[in-house]
């Protein structure tokens, strides 16, 4: 939002007449969204008020983005893991200590051993005996450069490598163009220019090469004869809005916050990186034999940066505990020393490693984005998930707001980086079962026909009416099937003040009920934020604290702080729940933190 851009825009308006098709669809998003979501919500609501506190939200995108979520969070509590055993070694070749590797036991492609016993005789085996390099095979690959970024990929690179939350990254990037006037429209699903920007990328590059740490990377572009224009200009891919990309102005780069820079460093270096060559790797793959047991080593060498090279300075910014595509099965590539086949080489450590199976990943912001824009289908292909971008969840502008929504409305809490779908989010997932509102496929293929009414290919009539068919559907399967639901209502056992049942009811966990007012006591749900799950309320009454910090309460500020619990008596004899930390002990605010490094739970 430059002064020149906004003369230029003035200069060469459209006609309304152009636009009517997004204005249609923008209208048929906008009223669908309307029409499924309250009449949707209201019969729930209707139907469920003896088991809900409050609104049983439903929407045409939050609903299929929370059974992601939730079917997940099934997944992983009905996970059984099963005991399986690894053997590593390191070897010596040639007696030559400063040519040390390791390597992992394989039987075929498998590491995984079934019991205990086979890895202790493949260890008695192999200790201290010598072997041979049976293989040794290297193989160079190319990786292309990335995309230019639109709103989904940066919101996911921003959360893998700093943990920003997606409306953390938005509010970022619509400073940096609304305030910094740094980059272009952020709310834009396109990854491409249109043909006529050509001109203006390299002077952009040698505007934001004048800072050092871009200076190397923004020469080389600017001094291409020829840019490398496949992967970048395409305007059949743009329709209101282009890729995001620094403008061509001056940047403040000094008044920006931390936030604001990091989100600026993401695009600049993108945009570089784009205009590079291909980064050129040699993969490795060494065999040891010993004793007829192979050892597999895995070695990667950058040979030709290329692209890769942009963001080599920028590496040690990125903060712990994003995810990982790692295989936990094969040994981590290592930087290699010369090893020759038929060369000997001696064991010289072994060890046998117990792991257990582990469950399916929660969703953290980067992966749930990623599966929103794919309608939860899995698909890593840059280029592929451009092509099935029109039949996605959402579009880039809501989909931030989509996951803060289903957070505010208590379907799903933050547990550091992880999503966790909350008791009441995995209820509701479970009383609409296989219900279409549920269905990614179904909303991705909503978003497939708005974008063929943009492109003039589809009625918005049309839409309309199939709308609100399935509105009227809705609510009458709803009211049918939900109309004599009852959540059995969960019993806690006796109280610790007066013995009587603690029973769940809608806002907390009490001994009274009409019949029985018992002692009074109460643990209610509500808490800073979160609502209190059943496991932490029977650990209170049970010991009186949480042993463990309890996740996703919520400071003033809206960002999200751990802390363990603890039973207090007050001065009237009441009970209540107190935070149970030194902070807290001293009266101080919460130490308040957006997101927290992935524990083992968050892996889970």
């Amino acid at each position: 939002m430059t002064t020149a851009a906004m003369r230029e825009a003035f200069a060469t308006l459209r006609p309304a007449a152009e636009l009517a098709q997004l204005e249609q669809a923008a209208r048929s998003r906008s009223e669908a969204d309307w029409i499924v979501g309250m009449n949707a919500t209201r019969a729930a609501t209707i139907r469920l008020r003896s088991s809900f506190d409050g609104a049983v939200s439903l929407g045409r995108v939050q609903t299929p983005t929370l059974a992601i979520i939730a079917r997940r969070e099934e997944e992983i509590r009905a996970f059984q893991p099963e005991p399986y055993w690894l053997v590593d070694a390191r070897f010596e070749p040639s007696a030559d200590s400063s040519r040390r590797y390791g390597g992992r036991f394989h039987a075929g492609a498998k590491p995984r051993l079934a019991t205990e016993a086979e890895a202790l005789a493949i260890v008695a085996a192999v200790r201290a005996q010598a072997g041979e390099i049976t293989k040794v095979e290297k193989r160079e690959v190319t990786e292309k450069p990335p995309m230019l970024y639109d709103l989904t990929s940066l919101q996911r690179d921003a959360n893998t490598r700093f943990g920003f939350s997606a409306r953390r990254t938005l509010g970022a990037a619509q400073r940096l163009y609304e305030e910094h006037k740094a980059l272009t429209y952020p709310r834009t699903n396109s990854r491409f220019l249109t043909s006529d920007m050509a001109p203006e990328i390299k002077p952009t590059a040698e505007l934001v090469g004048a800072r050092p740490e871009y200076r190397e990377a923004a020469a080389y572009v600017a001094g291409l004869d020829l840019l490398p224009l496949a992967r970048v200009i395409d305007d059949s891919k743009v329709t209101d809005h282009h890729a995001i990309i620094p403008t061509r102005a001056e940047h403040p780069v000094e008044k920006m916050g931390a936030d604001d820079r990091r989100v600026y460093d993401l695009v600049v270096r993108r945009f570089l990186a784009a205009f590079h060559p291909e980064a050129v790797l040699e993969n490795t793959r060494v065999e040891t034999t010993v004793a007829e047991h192979v050892f597999r080593t895995r070695g990667r060498v950058l040979l030709v940066p290329g692209w890769r090279g942009v963001y080599l300075a920028a590496a040690e910014d990125a903060e712990p505990g994003g995810e990982s595509a790692t295989d936990e099965d094969e040994v981590d590539d290592q930087a290699l020393p010369r090893l020759d086949q038929g060369e000997p080489s001696v064991t010289l450590e072994i060890e046998s490693l117990a792991k257990e199976t582990k469950p399916p990943r929660r969703y953290t912001d980067a992966s749930l984005l990623g599966a929103m824009e794919t309608a939860g289908k899995l698909v890593d292909d840059e280029e592929l998930r451009e092509a099935m971008k029109d039949s996605g969840i959402g579009t880039p502008a809501t989909r931030a707001s989509i996951i803060e929504r289903l957070i505010d409305v208590g379907y799903v809490e933050r547990d550091g980086r992880a999503l966790v779908a909350t008791e009441k989010g995995l209820n509701v997932i479970r009383l609409l079962g296989e219900h279409a509102l549920t269905s990614p496929d179904l909303t991705g293929s909503w978003e497939h026909r708005l974008g063929r009414i943009e492109r003039g290919e589809d009625s918005r009539e049309q839409f309309m009416r199939d709308i609100a068919g399935f509105a009227k559907e809705t609510v009458e399967v709803l009211d049918e099937t939900l109309k004599d639901v009852r959540i059995p209502r969960a019993n806690l056992g006796p109280c610790p003040v007066c013995g009587h049942d603690i029973v769940e009811n809608r806002k907390g966990y009490s001994c009274w009920a009409r019949e029985d007012p018992g002692c009074g006591f109460v643990i209610w749900k509500g808490k800073a934020g979160k609502q209190l799950p059943l496991a932490v309320a029977r650990e209170l009454i049970a010991t009186g604290r949480t042993a463990r910090p309890v996740t996703g309460f919520r400071g003033r500020s809206g960002r999200s702080f751990r802390a363990r619990l603890a039973l207090a008596q007050t001065e009237e004899g009441r009970w209540r729940v107190e935070f149970d930390e030194p902070w807290a002990r001293e009266g101080a605010k919460p130490p308040e933190v957006e997101v927290e490094p992935a524990d083992e739970r968050d892996a889970a």
